[in-house]
């Protein structure tokens, strides 16, 4: 198994799609590297491109409100991306480009090996929980993939757009909370 450094270090010099000529900067990932629960995106915004941090614009600062309503911030988890780098205008990414990069992922998802996974949206969710899934209809219930809890909210950019998703989000963080409770009972993360 690589190491963080040669994992990022990787990652960083990655030419593997066309995704790699239009970036400013890759965009690893963010926060405890020893985090009992992993979020993931689907790629970098234009914010996250220039800061090379993955939820740093409107997004990301709504995902802070969102951590802290369930007494979390980034020291605690660990936050990254399906794609390291930009789609351009902010388009979902292509089928090609997560195959290009779910590599680097997966290998953060084992030297992390956290204990609950959280899918920002409907395609992280496509991704790592189900092909099919169906982010109206199931953002908020857990699923079990090897030992691994697993849940899927509405991406923070799509409350941005429609608030109405709001209340739905609340019920699902205070799953989480729940949950982090439940199979993390002795982690920092639930510690005050």
């Amino acid at each position: 198994m690589m190491t963080w450094e040669e994992l990022e270090s990787r990652c960083m010099a990655c030419q593997n799609c066309p995704l790699a000529e239009t970036r400013t900067n890759v965009v690893f990932g963010v926060g405890s590297r020893q985090a009992d629960v992993l979020f993931i995106g689907e790629g970098p915004g234009e914010q996250e491109d220039l800061q090379g941090e993955p939820f740093v614009g409107p997004a990301g600062k709504l995902l802070d409100v969102m951590l802290e309503v369930i007494d979390l911030d980034r020291t605690k988890v660990y936050i990254a991306n399906i794609v390291k780098c930009r789609p351009p205008r902010n388009r979902d990414p292509l089928n090609l480009e997560q195959d290009a990069c779910i590599g680097y992922l997966r290998a953060q998802t084992a030297l992390i090996r956290p204990k609950i996974i959280v899918c920002l949206g409907r395609i992280a969710a496509m991704r790592i929980i189900d092909k099919d899934f169906r982010i109206t209809r199931q953002h908020g219930q857990w699923f079990d993939r090897a030992g691994v809890s697993m849940m899927a909210l509405y991406h923070p950019s799509a409350l941005l757009r429609d608030p109405a998703k709001r209340p739905d989000t609340f019920l699902d963080l205070k799953s989480l909370q729940a949950k982090i409770r439940e199979v993390c009972p002795d982690s920092f993360v639930t510690k005050r």
